[in-house]
């Protein structure tokens, strides 16, 4: 153990620092694509099916996710903690600092600035906001983006084949356990399918909520969209195709309609916005 997290060590002195550079913001970029991951699934988790897109990775990937009641969803957390774990020793391994004695303070620093250096504590905030934060907010806003890349589909499959190697299958007891005591029920028990809230009419007031982080934006990378399926075939088809663009066309005509509404309110000027809330 010694060995492994000394800095002299003939295992780390052997890697150039130009490697060990490039090696740091791979894995930077790794971690950050797991966080991403989690965030995006999440989000179209809870997504209808129609609003998955029909892209060739989307379709395999929801497969993988949200069959048997969403089984795939938790194995990948567990794989993708494996994951992000394994990433981490070698960060930290790259971020961490050793000096010897006699050895000169990096860029001539004072020594109270080089013990903080060597805390690890730079390295750790790099990683948090580089390799975290800022991956799982463009996931927030932008989940389906994630679900329609190819890359992110190779990364699901790793990860959810570390899982099937029974390493943390321990996970899955305590989790039982768990339910059972604390006796949690599935969402869809309290507020049912996307489908049915869809249905109910239970969805996001759009002329209230503004989009942003955290709040899905449609997916238009990789030249897809969601309607531009293949050409139907079929009557079935047809129809399902057919239903998809009612059901947009009237939730822009909704959304229009609210912007003209909130826009003559703001021409009228601020008292009478003021009477609208007072009305409302």
């Amino acid at each position: 153990m010694k060995a492994l997290f000394d800095g002299k060590s003939k295992m780390w002195s052997s890697v150039p620092p130009g490697a060990s550079v490039a090696i740091f913001f791979v894995l930077l970029c790794v971690v950050g694509l797991l966080e991403a991951m989690q965030i995006a699934y999440f989000a179209v988790a809870k997504l209808p099916e129609a609003e998955r897109g029909g892209s060739y990775f989307a379709k395999k990937t929801c497969k993988l996710l949200f069959a048997n009641k969403a089984r795939g969803l938790a194995a990948f957390m567990i794989g993708r903690q494996l994951s992000v774990v394994s990433c981490m020793f070698f960060v930290a391994r790259i971020t961490s600092v050793h000096l010897d004695e006699g050895d000169e303070n990096i860029w001539g620093v004072s020594n109270g600035v080089q013990e903080l250096f060597n805390t690890g504590l730079l390295g750790s905030l790099i990683v948090a906001i580089i390799g975290s934060i800022s991956w799982r907010l463009i996931a927030s806003a932008f989940p389906l983006i994630f679900v329609h890349n190819p890359i992110v589909y190779v990364f699901l499959r790793i990860c959810l084949f570390l899982e099937m190697t029974g390493v943390c299958s321990g996970a899955w007891v305590l989790a039982a356990i768990h339910k059972k005591i604390a006796g949690f029920q599935r969402d869809e028990v309290y507020i049912g399918t996307a489908e049915e809230r869809a249905a109910g009419k239970q969805g996001d007031d759009d002329s209230v909520v503004a989009p942003g982080p955290g709040h899905i934006i449609p997916a238009t990378s990789f030249g897809h969209n969601p309607l531009d399926e293949d050409e139907p075939t079929t009557i079935e088809e047809i129809e399902d195709l057919e239903q998809q663009l009612v059901r947009h066309k009237k939730e822009i005509e909704s959304r229009l309609a609210a912007v003209k509404d909130r826009k003559k309110v703001l021409e009228q000027g601020p008292e009478a916005s003021t009477e609208s809330e007072q009305i409302a």
